[in-house]
C-alpha cells in the first residue's frame, strides 16, 4: 500500500468517533441517539439500529468530518443496555411456530416464538413476551410467553400494559427466587458482634395502614444527662442483597418499586421486602441506624451512625398515632408526644434555613375486589406524617454530611447525593410577574430571597381565592430532583448535603448509599467510577415510575367518571394550552379536557402565555388557569386514558364562578381549600 492511500486510510479513521447515548425512535420510524452534553441528537436511519429497540442504551458509530451546519448521522454498533425486555402484543400462530405481534407506539419488530415457548397461548391471544436473545443471525428477535392476559379482567390487563410500557418485569426470575430461598432470617452471634445492639430500647413503626414492608422505625429513650437518644432504624437490605448478585443485578435493573392504584409492583421479592427486611413487630431484625442525642430544644449534640440489631416493639399506623397526639393519651403517648414537639421544631428550623413550604395533594382510590373504583379520598398529611417525615429528613441530611467530609487523596468519594437544582429563570420569572398581580412581590436578590419570598407567599396566600393557582404555578417552576455524584445541595429542602438512606425495601439507590456507608465506617473505601452512570440509570427508573403512577391513576380516573357520562360538575381549570384548557373536577379530583374545537362555536380562543389564560378574539372572555367553570363529562376513553369535558357556560342556565381576578383583588369568596400533601419520604 502506497504511503498516500495509508494517510488516508488514517485520515478517514481519526474522522470517525463513537458515541454512547439512548435510542429514541419516532413513529415514523427514524431514530435518534440522545447524547449527553452533545446538543444535537444523532439521526440513525432504520437500517442502521443493528438490533437496537427504542430507549435502549446504545454505542453509535458517527462521522465527525460531517459539516456543523448538518445533523449527523450515524450507525448503532452495540445495545449497552435494553430499556424493556418485557412486551404486551397479539400472538398470531401457525402450526409448530408463532409470531408476536407487539402493541406499541413505537416502532417493535415482530418476535419469532417457538412452540415450546408459547405456554398454552393460543392465536389471537393478547399476551405478555420477554425477549430471550436476538442474535446477529436472526432476522427477528426470539421471544418467550410470560403469561396470557384475559380479556374478562380489563383492570389487570391494563395495570400490566403500564408496567411493561414503562420498561419494568412483572416478575422475578427463577434464578432470582431460588437466589432469595437460600437467605436466612436468623441472627446469629458473629454479625451480632459487628453491631451496636438496641433490642432493649423502645422501639416501634408508624407507617399507613395497608403497609406491608415496614423500612423504617424509631426508638427512644431519655439520657443521664437529661437529653433524648432518638434513634432512626432502617431496614439492612444491603445486608442481604449483595453485590454482583443475580438478586442486586435484577434490584438495579428495575431501581424502584412502582405504586399503582391497585398493587405494588416491588424492586425486591416479597420474601426480602415483606419478611427478612420488614421491621415486624416483635422480631429481632438487622438495621443501619442513625442514632441522635437530642435535647428538649431540638439540639443535635450528637450522632452516631453504624450498623444495628433491633426490636420492634409496636406497629402503629398514621391514624393511630395522630389520635395518640390529638388527644394526650394512649401507648407510649409521652414519647409520641415527645417525637411531635421535636419534628415540629426541626421542621421550624428547616423552614428558617430556606425550605420551601411546598405541599403535593395526594388521591387514593377506593377498589372493589376487582379494582374497580367506587370512590375517591384525598390523603391529608397530619401530624403524624410529618412526624415521620423530619426524622427521615434528619437521617438523610446526616448520613450525606458524614459521607461528603470523607475524602480520598483530597478529592470526594462517588456517592449518590439526592440534589434539586435552583428554579429556572425562564420559568421563575413570568411566575413572578404572574404572582406580582395579585400583590405578591419577589425579592430575587439571591438564592435565599426567591426561597424566603415563596414561603412568604404561601403562607399569605392560604385561604384565598387565588391559592391554588399560585400553589400549582409555583410548583411547576422548580426543578426535579435527581440521583446525582455531582453535589449541588437541595434548594427545596435548604440542605447542602442530602441523600436517599431511608428506603432500601423501595429505592436502589439507598441500597448504594447503604453500602458505601460500611466502607466509610470500615475504612476500606472502594471508589465506584460508575457511580454516575448508576445515579443516571436510578434517576431514569423513577421518572418512569411516576409516569407509570400517573398512567395507572388516570385509567381509574376516566373508568370511575364512565359512570357521569352527560353530567355535569363544578372544576377547577389546572392546566391551559393552545388546543384547550385542563379542568379538575372539585368533588372527584378527575383531570380531563376542554378543547378549543368545542369552544370555537363561542368565540376564537388564543392562548395568553403571560396571563395563563386562553382568550376570546372577540368577547374577550378568558380562561384562566385556577378559575371555576362547570364542565359537562362527554366522553371517558379507557385505552387512551383520556376525559374530554364539555364547557357549560352560564348563558345554559348555570352560574359560573371565577374565584379571582387581577383586576378586582382579593374580595372574592375563597375557592375550595386544594392544600396536597406529599408522601412521608
Amino acid at each position: 500500500m502506497s504511503k498516500k492511500k495509508k494517510n488516508n486510510d488514517k485520515k478517514k479513521s481519526s474522522q470517525v468517533i463513537n458515541l454512547k447515548g439512548r435510542l429514541d425512535i419516532s413513529r415514523s420510524g427514524m431514530g435518534y441517539v440522545i447524547i449527553e452534553g452533545v446538543e444535537k441528537d444523532i439521526m440513525v436511519r432504520p437500517n442502521d439500529f443493528n438490533r437496537a429497540l427504542h430507549g435502549d442504551l446504545v454505542r453509535v458509530q458517527v462521522n465527525k468530518s460531517i459539516r456543523k451546519d448538518k445533523r449527523a448521522e450515524g450507525k448503532i454498533t452495540d445495545v449497552v443496555e435494553r430499556k424493556q425486555t418485557e412486551f404486551v402484543g397479539t400472538i398470531q400462530k401457525s402450526r409448530s411456530f408463532a409470531f408476536f405481534i407487539p402493541n406499541s407506539e413505537k416502532p417493535v419488530p415482530d418476535f419469532y416464538i417457538s412452540d415450546d415457548k408459547l405456554n398454552g397461548a393460543q392465536d389471537n391471544d393478547r399476551v405478555i413476551v420477554k425477549l430471550l436473545n436476538w442474535d446477529k443471525n436472526d432476522k427477528k428477535p426470539v421471544g418467550e410467553v410470560l403469561s396470557v392476559l384475559k380479556a374478562e379482567d380489563e383492570n389487570d390487563m391494563a395495570m400490566k400494559e403500564i408496567l411493561v410500557e414503562a420498561g419494568f418485569p412483572l416478575g422475578f426470575d427463577n434464578q432470582v427466587l431460588e437466589e432469595v430461598k437460600q437467605l436466612m432470617p436468623d441472627i446469629t452471634r458473629e454479625e451480632l458482634r459487628k453491631r451496636k445492639d438496641c433490642r432493649d430500647i423502645l422501639t416501634f413503626t408508624i407507617d399507613p395502614v395497608d403497609a406491608k414492608d415496614f423500612d423504617d422505625a424509631i426508638s427512644i429513650r431519655n439520657m443521664d444527662n437529661g437529653n433524648y437518644e432518638i434513634g432512626v432504624h432502617i431496614a439492612d437490605v444491603s445486608h442481604f442483597v449483595k453485590p454482583g448478585s443475580v438478586l442486586d443485578k435484577t434490584a438495579y435493573e428495575r431501581a424502584t418499586s412502582v405504586y399503582l392504584p391497585d398493587r405494588v409492583n416491588p424492586m425486591l421479592p416479597e420474601k426480602i421486602s415483606n419478611e427478612l427486611c420488614s421491621l415486624r413487630p416483635h422480631e429481632d431484625k438487622y438495621t443501619f441506624s442513625a442514632i441522635f442525642q437530642i435535647t428538649n430544644r431540638a439540639e443535635i449534640k450528637h450522632t452516631w451512625i453504624g450498623r444495628t440489631v433491633i426490636h420492634s416493639n409496636h406497629r402503629f399506623t398514621y391514624e393511630e398515632v395522630q389520635e395518640i397526639i390529638e388527644k394526650k393519651e394512649g401507648l407510649h403517648f409521652k414519647p409520641i408526644l415527645l417525637l411531635n414537639d421535636l419534628a415540629q421544631k426541626f421542621r421550624k428550623e428547616r423552614f428558617r434555613n430556606g425550605a420551601i413550604n411546598f405541599s403535593s395533594q395526594e388521591v387514593r382510590f377506593k377498589l372493589d375486589e376487582k379494582g374497580k373504583p367506587l370512590g375517591i379520598v384525598i390523603k391529608e398529611s397530619k401530624e403524624a406524617h410529618k412526624l415521620i417525615e423530619e426524622f427521615m429528613l434528619l437521617a438523610n441530611r446526616a448520613v450525606a454530611e458524614y459521607v461528603s467530609r470523607i475524602k480520598i487523596n483530597k478529592e470526594a468519594i462517588p456517592f449518590p447525593y439526592r440534589i434539586h437544582d435552583t428554579p429556572d429563570d425562564e420559568k421563575l420569572k413570568p411566575f413572578v410577574a404572574f404572582a406580582r398581580k395579585f400583590g405578591y412581590v419577589f425579592d430575587m436578590h439571591d438564592e435565599n430571597a426567591v426561597a424566603a419570598s415563596f414561603n412568604k407567599l404561601l403562607s399569605d396566600v392560604q385561604g384565598k381565592p387565588e391559592q391554588h393557582v399560585l400553589e400549582q404555578l409555583g410548583i411547576r417552576t422548580m426543578a426535579k430532583a435527581v440521583y446525582t455524584s455531582e453535589n449541588i445541595g437541595h434548594y427545596g429542602l435548604g440542605f447542602e448535603h442530602y441523600c436517599h438512606f431511608t428506603s432500601p425495601i423501595r429505592r436502589y439507590p439507598d441500597v448504594l448509599v447503604h453500602r458505601i456507608l460500611q466502607e466509610c465506617l470500615d475504612k476500606n473505601l472502594k471508589p465506584d467510577k460508575k457511580m454516575e452512570d448508576k445515579c443516571r440509570h436510578c434517576s431514569d427508573r423513577e421518572r418512569k415510575a411516576m409516569e407509570a403512577e400517573r398512567a395507572g391513576n388516570k385509567y381509574k380516573q376516566v373508568e370511575f367518571m364512565k359512570n357521569y357520562l352527560g353530567e355535569e360538575f363544578d372544576g377547577i381549570i389546572s392546566g391551559v394550552a393552545s388546543f384547550g384548557f385542563f379542568v379538575e373536577t372539585v368533588e372527584h379530583k378527575c383531570e380531563g379536557m376542554v378543547t378549543v374545537r368545542e369552544l370555537n362555536e363561542y368565540d376564537d380562543f388564543r392562548l395568553d402565555e403571560a396571563d395563563y389564560a386562553l382568550v376570546g378574539m372577540r368577547t374577550k372572555h378568558k380562561f384562566r388557569m385556577g378559575d371555576m367553570v362547570r364542565i359537562k363529562v362527554v366522553a371517558a376513553n379507557l385505552s387512551k386514558r383520556q376525559l374530554d369535558y364539555e364547557w357549560v357556560p352560564a348563558a345554559k342556565g348555570v352560574q359560573e364562578r371565577k374565584p379571582f381576578s387581577p383586576d378586582a383583588g382579593r374580595k372574592h369568596k375563597p375557592a375550595p381549600d386544594h392544600k396536597k400533601s406529599k408522601k412521608k419520604k
